[in-house]
C-alpha cells in the first residue's frame, strides 16, 4: 500500500516552514531591536488627535459699518495631562514652575484664579461667586484625605495643595504657591466637569519657539481666537467675552456650546450672543512630538459667527465720551482748588464759595436719532478700558468711583424742570389751560399755606416772573405756573402722560436697564403706605417728589416731543449680516412704542418754549452756550434737589435743528449744581453731529461695510 504522506514531502514542509520562522524572525529582530527606537519615534511622531476647531466670533460695528470689535489669531498654551502627570510629581512640578517662569519672562501671563494671595501670609483674595464654587468643589473633593473643609483658612487650605500635589518643602513659599495654583486649575476642572483649562491665552511666539526648541515635555500649542477692539470708547455698550461661569455652561450647554466656549458677559456681546457666536468644528490632527502639526483633516467645518451692527455711531460716542469726561474733569478741578481756598481762608478769593463743594461723581450722555429713536450714543463716566478688563478686573471691580456701573441706563435722578413739558402737555390735552391762557406768577404758591405748605417758584426772592402763557412759562422754568397746572390735574393724569412718553418705562434697548418710576399714589402706598399729599402732587408738577428716570428715558423723550408725541423703541441692533456679509439675516424697523397724539398748536407752543430756553437771554446761561451754532436748537434744564447743604444733580435735555429735528441729546451730571451748567456738554455734541453731517467727507452709507 503506498504511503499518503512520503518522506520527501514532509521534510519539505518542515524545512519551508522553518525558513519562514527564521525569515519572520529576522524581520522582527530588524523590527524591534535593530531599528525599534527609530520605529518607535517615528510612530511618536505622527500621533493623530481629535480636535475642536474653534468659530470665529463675529464683529461688532457701528451704523456706518466702521468695526469696533473683531477677532484676531492667537496661541494658546494647553497642559497636556497624560503626558505631564504619568511623570513622577517631582518632575511635573519642576515642569510647571520653569514654564511659568519662562511665560513671565517672556512677559506673558499664565492664568491662576486660585483666590489666595501669591506671597506669605497667605489670605484670601476677594472672590467672584464663580471662583468661591470652585474653591469649595476642591475642598469638598479633599476634605477626606487632607482635613480641610469649607471654614478652612487660606493657609490650611494651600497646605493640603501642597500634599496633595507632593510640593517639596524646598520650595520657597511663593513658587510653591505657583505650582499649587496651576495644579489646582487642572484639578478642580475634573472636580465640577468645566470648561478645560487654558494654561496661557495668546502666547508669543517667541515663547512658543523657546518651548519646542528646549523640547519640554507635557504642552502643547492650540490655535483661537480673543477679541480686538478698535476702539477706546463704547465700553458700556460693547462688552466683553470670558469663559463660561459654571451656571452659563448649564445653560449653553443645551446650545451645543464646548466646555471653553467664551460667551459674551456684557454690553452687546451679551445681548446679541446668538448672532455672534459661531458654531465650531472638528479636525483631526497629526502632530510630531514636539507639537508641529504635520497634517489636518477637517471633518466639520467651522460656521463663524454673524457680524452684528449697531444703532451706535463711535464718532458721536467718541465727542459724546470726551465731553462729558471734560466737562467732570474741570469742574472737579475747580471745586479742589476752591476747597483747599475755603480750608486755608475760610471763603475763596472771589467770595464765591464759602463752604466745601462736592465733587461730581458721575455723569451720562445719551443722543437718539429723532426719526427712529435709535441710540447714537451712550455715554456713562467714569468709564473703563473694555480691552483690558479681564486682566484689570481686580482693580477695575473694587473701584470706588464704579466704572462698571452704566449711569446712562441704570442710574436714574430726579427730571427736575425737564418734565415740565410733560405738565404743559398733560395740562393742554386735559383742558386745564390752553396755549393764551396766562398764569400771574406770584412766587408762593399759597393754596395750601394753612396746612403748612407753601412751595415757592426759584425766582422767589429776586422778583416775579408776571404774566405768563405756557410758552414763556417754559422758557422761563416758572414753577409757580407748573404747580398750578399740576393742582388742576392731580397725579394720576400727569403719570398718564408721562408713561405714554415712556418716563418710567423701558426703553426697548436690550441692555439691562433701571426704568426707575414716576410719582404716584401706588408708589407711595407701597413704600409709605400712604397716598400722595398735595405736596408730592406739586412737586412732582416740577420734576421732583419720588420721580426718577434714567437719562436714554430722557432722551427718548425728548425725541418725541421733538417729533410730536411719537416714542419709538430704543434697540441699539440695527442689522445683522452673515459672516462674509453676502446675506442679511436681520434689518431692524423703527417701532412705536407709545405716542401723545395732540393739536400740532400744543407742540408748536412746547416747541416755542423750548427754543426760548435757547435764544432768550431772560432765561439764563444757555443762550450764551449756544451762541454762534450753525444750527438751531430747543432744550429744557432741569435741576433735581437733593436735599438741604448737598449739591444738586442736573439734567439738560435738547434737539435739533429746531424747524425740522434730527437728534435729540440727554445730559445727566450728578452733584452738579444746576441742569444749565451741562448745556456745554449737550453743545459740544451737536457740534460734531451737525460737522459730520456737514462734512464733505464721503462715507458709505449706513450697513455698507468700510473698505
Amino acid at each position: 500500500m503506498e504511503k499518503l504522506i512520503k518522506p520527501a514531502r514532509l521534510a519539505f514542509m518542515f524545512m519551508f516552514i522553518f525558513a519562514l520562522v527564521v525569515i519572520y524572525l529576522i524581520a522582527l529582530y530588524k523590527l524591534q531591536i535593530v531599528a525599534g527606537a527609530e520605529y518607535y519615534e517615528q510612530s511618536q511622531n505622527s500621533r493623530p488627535f481629535d480636535v475642536t476647531v474653534p468659530a470665529a466670533r463675529g464683529s461688532i460695528l457701528d451704523r456706518y459699518g466702521r468695526t469696533l470689535v473683531t477677532n484676531r489669531t492667537c496661541n494658546n498654551l494647553m497642559i497636556n495631562t497624560s503626558e505631564l502627570f504619568d511623570r513622577p510629581a517631582e518632575e511635573a512640578n519642576e515642569i510647571i514652575l520653569e514654564v511659568c517662569r519662562m511665560i513671565e519672562e517672556y512677559g506673558d501671563e499664565y492664568i491662576d484664579e486660585l483666590p489666595i494671595t501669591q506671597d506669605a501670609p497667605f489670605e484670601y483674595t476677594a472672590m467672584t461667586s464663580v471662583q468661591r464654587e470652585r474653591l469649595n468643589a476642591w475642598i469638598d473633593a479633599k476634605a477626606k484625605d487632607y482635613d480641610v473643609d469649607r471654614n478652612s483658612g487660606a493657609v490650611e487650605v494651600l497646605a493640603a495643595m501642597r500634599a496633595r500635589y507632593n510640593i517639596d518643602n524646598n520650595y520657597t513659599a511663593r513658587d510653591a504657591r505657583t505650582i499649587a495654583g496651576v495644579r489646582y486649575e487642572v484639578n478642580v476642572r475634573y472636580d465640577i466637569n468645566t470648561s478645560d483649562y487654558v494654561f496661557a491665552e495668546d502666547v508669543s511666539m517667541e515663547l512658543i519657539t523657546e518651548l519646542l526648541e528646549s523640547g519640554i515635555p507635557g504642552f502643547e500649542v492650540t490655535t483661537s481666537y480673543v477679541r480686538e477692539y478698535n476702539t477706546n470708547y463704547a465700553a458700556h455698550i460693547l462688552g466683553y467675552t470670558n469663559v463660561m461661569s459654571d451656571e452659563e455652561y448649564k445653560y449653553y450647554s443645551k446650545k451645543g456650546y464646548p466646555l471653553n466656549a467664551r460667551v459674551g458677559k456684557d454690553g452687546a456681546e451679551y445681548a446679541f450672543e446668538e448672532y455672534l457666536h459661531g458654531v465650531d468644528g472638528k479636525a483631526t490632527v497629526t502632530r510630531t512630538a514636539t507639537g508641529v502639526v504635520t497634517k489636518t483633516v477637517y471633518t466639520e467645518e467651522p460656521e463663524p459667527g454673524n457680524n452684528v451692527y449697531l444703532t451706535i455711531d463711535i464718532g458721536l460716542q467718541e465727542a459724546s465720551e470726551n465731553a462729558l469726561s471734560s466737562f467732570i474733569t474741570n469742574t472737579n478741578l475747580e471745586r479742589v482748588q476752591a476747597n483747599e481756598e475755603v480750608e486755608m481762608y475760610g471763603v475763596s478769593n472771589d467770595g464765591a464759595h464759602d463752604k466745601i463743594q462736592e465733587l461730581i461723581t458721575g455723569g451720562a450722555v445719551v443722543a437718539v436719532d429723532v426719526a427712529t429713536g435709535e441710540p447714537l450714543a451712550i455715554a456713562s463716566w467714569p468709564t473703563y478700558d473694555v480691552s483690558r478688563i479681564i486682566q484689570d478686573w481686580a482693580e477695575i471691580s473694587t473701584d470706588e468711583s464704579n466704572p462698571l456701573f452704566n449711569r446712562a441706563l441704570n442710574g436714574v435722578y430726579a427730571p427736575g424742570s425737564t418734565f415740565k413739558p410733560v405738565t404743559a402737555m398733560a395740562g393742554l390735552c386735559e383742558h386745564k389751560t390752553d396755549t393764551l391762557t396766562t398764569i400771574e406768577c406770584e412766587g408762593k404758591f399759597r393754596k395750601y399755606e394753612d396746612a403748612g405748605y407753601a412751595p415757592t417758584c426759584w425766582i422767589w426772592g429776586q422778583g416775579l416772573h408776571g404774566e405768563l402763557t405756557l410758552s414763556e412759562a417754559i422758557t422761563l422754568s416758572c414753577n409757580y405756573y407748573f404747580y398750578t397746572i399740576a393742582d388742576y390735574l392731580q397725579i394720576s393724569l400727569m403719570a398718564k402722560y408721562a408713561k405714554a412718553y415712556g418716563l418710567g418705562e423701558p426703553t426697548g434697548i436690550e441692555l439691562p436697564e433701571n426704568i426707575g418710576q414716576m410719582s404716584t399714589d401706588q408708589y407711595t402706598q407701597e413704600h409709605f403706605g400712604r397716598d400722595m399729599y398735595a405736596g408730592d402732587t406739586l412737586a412732582a408738577g416740577i420734576g421732583q417728589s419720588f420721580s426718577e428716570f434714567n437719562t436714554l428715558q430722557m432722551a427718548e423723550y425728548c425725541a418725541a416731543i421733538a417729533n410730536n408725541g411719537y416714542r419709538r423703541s430704543a434697540s441699539m441692533l440695527k442689522s445683522v449680516r452673515s459672516f462674509d456679509y453676502s446675506e442679511t439675516v436681520y434689518e431692524r424697523t423703527p417701532e412705536v412704542l407709545s405716542s401723545v397724539e395732540a393739536d400740532p398748536s400744543y407742540y408748536e407752543a412746547i416747541h416755542q418754549g423750548m427754543h426760548g430756553v435757547v435764544t432768550d437771554p431772560m432765561a439764563g446761561s444757555v443762550c450764551a452756550v449756544f451762541a454762534g451754532a450753525t444750527y438751531t436748537a430747543a432744550a429744557k434744564t432741569g435741576t433735581a434737589q437733593r436735599g438741604e447743604n448737598r449739591a444738586n444733580n442736573g439734567f439738560f435735555i435738547c434737539y435739533a435743528p429746531y424747524e425740522n429735528p434730527q437728534i435729540a441729546v440727554a445730559v445727566a451730571v450728578e452733584k452738579v449744581g444746576a441742569g444749565a451748567t451741562t448745556a456745554e456738554i449737550a453743545r459740544q455734541v451737536l457740534d460734531y453731529y451737525f460737522s459730520f453731517v456737514d462734512s464733505t467727507v464721503a462715507l458709505e452709507g449706513e450697513n455698507q461695510l468700510l473698505r
